[in-house]
């Protein structure tokens, strides 16, 4: 079955005892990519928009941003049609370099929005390609492997990212979105010279059942951005929307977009709340980002025992017992509330490991147009909850306080689980 495949690529994977035969240095950009796109990035706009603006403005920057993700399918095709995957890849990642080194010096909302629009369009023009480079360059059995090398690189990359991002909060902010900028340029170099893709092309596309191990948010992963969404895909969604496939997607979309309200404003909602400085709440991301990577393969053995969508419920209540908690917390304010605020926060990061594993395999199972189309749309949700998850947390933030921002989450996952249970 299409969930089994899914989930036996998390928990059975092989070629353990030489990894560097899967390991390329093309990796080495995709680690860069991580630091800034996936660990500076998050932190760093938040806080500049937030200086100069209001919450509204930071949440429509932060969805500018998450905006990117849904150009994907463009970049795969110009890719598939044109070969130009290197070229996307040095032009994405200087493109996410050039929005990165000009945001620290514009001013206004109309230039921040731009400027995030640019990162996250190359951001995405570049990751969609990743997978691409494995695909079309060696035989099937080893994607597997070299896929997991690939995002344990970018994913690393992200934990370090949010590590540099702890220290410049408390500095200068524009320094560290300097210094982003600098690596994501500086990725061009190992990107441009040590990549390379067959003349052959590949028709269709193949299908990456890969659950994605990445951070909440559809930035930060090779995998999530590779799409297969098209004309025929968009063509076929009425009939998904009417299957039980529909009913999951709204879920979905639901309690993603509930999430990303927190997220998209997260260290300022940290600070305004909680009391909890930029750069603890940053490290604190950090350390349950890299707990989260330990959870992926017991999700998958949880959902293989009691079944993807019983373990995707239990994703669910999770993070709406966090952001209960965190509510209640923001408004009464008892002792200690500044640690257990973060604590709750950790239990929301973590509930993506089992969150992003069963999705991807539900999906594969009740699809009703095929494996790729289903995730080509399952993706792009996930992009569009993001977005509207951002807008919708600085509204809220901005007309009732950062306090609310846990509430109105809270609100989307309840709705995400009850429509889980139709």
């Amino acid at each position: 079955m299409p969930a089994q495949k899914a989930l036996d690529q998390i928990t059975n994977p092989a070629g353990k005892a030489s990894i560097w035969r899967w390991i390329e240095p093309w990796y080495i950009a995709y680690a860069l990519l991580g630091i800034s796109a996936a660990g500076i990035a998050p932190i760093l706009l938040p806080l500049a928009v937030n200086k100069g603006s209001n919450a509204s403005s930071v949440g429509l920057v932060m969805a500018a941003l998450s905006l990117g993700g849904l150009t994907a399918p463009l970049w795969g095709g110009l890719a598939d049609r044109n070969r130009l995957h290197r070229w996307l890849l040095a032009g994405g990642l200087l493109a996410a370099a050039l929005g990165l080194l000009f945001f620290p010096f514009a001013s206004g909302l109309g230039a921040w929005v731009g400027l995030a629009l640019v990162q996250g369009a190359g951001i995405a023009a570049a990751a969609t390609v990743a997978n691409l480079f494995i695909v079309e360059n060696h035989p099937k059995e080893q994607w597997d492997d070299r896929i997991g090398w690939l995002q344990t690189f970018y994913g690393a990359g992200q934990v370090i990212g949010l590590l540099l991002a702890g220290y410049f909060s408390q500095g200068s902010l524009q320094t560290g979105l300097l210094v982003a900028a600098l690596l994501v340029a500086i990725a061009v170099l190992p990107g441009w010279l040590t990549t390379h893709v067959s003349e052959s092309a590949l028709s269709p596309r193949p299908v990456l059942l890969h659950p994605a191990k990445h951070g909440d948010w559809s930035i930060s992963s090779p995998q999530r951005l590779f799409h297969h969404l098209n004309r025929q895909s968009i063509a076929h969604l009425s009939q998904a929307v009417r299957s039980r496939f529909g009913l999951f997607l709204a879920a979905w979309v639901l309690s993603i977009g509930g999430a990303a309200a927190v997220f998209s404003l997260y260290p300022v909602l940290m600070e305004r709340v909680f009391g909890i400085s930029p750069g603890y709440s940053a490290i604190g991301f950090a350390i349950s980002a890299g707990l989260g990577l330990a959870f992926y393969s017991p999700a998958g053995r949880w959902a293989q025992g009691f079944s993807a969508m019983r373990v995707f419920r239990v994703g669910l209540a999770m993070r709406l017992v966090a952001l209960l908690s965190m509510l209640a917390l923001g408004i009464a304010h008892p002792g200690g509330t500044r640690w257990l605020g973060l604590v709750c926060f950790s239990i929301i990061v973590l509930a993506w490991s089992l969150l992003s594993v069963t999705g991807t395999a539900i999906t594969a199972e009740i699809s009703p147009i095929g494996e790729g189309e289903g995730i080509g749309i399952f993706n792009a949700a996930t992009a569009v909850a993001g977005v509207l998850g951002a807008i919708l947390g600085g509204w809220a933030a901005g007309v009732w306080g950062y306090q609310s921002v846990p509430g109105l989450g809270a609100v989307a996952v309840l709705l995400g689980l009850l429509v889980s249970l139709g």
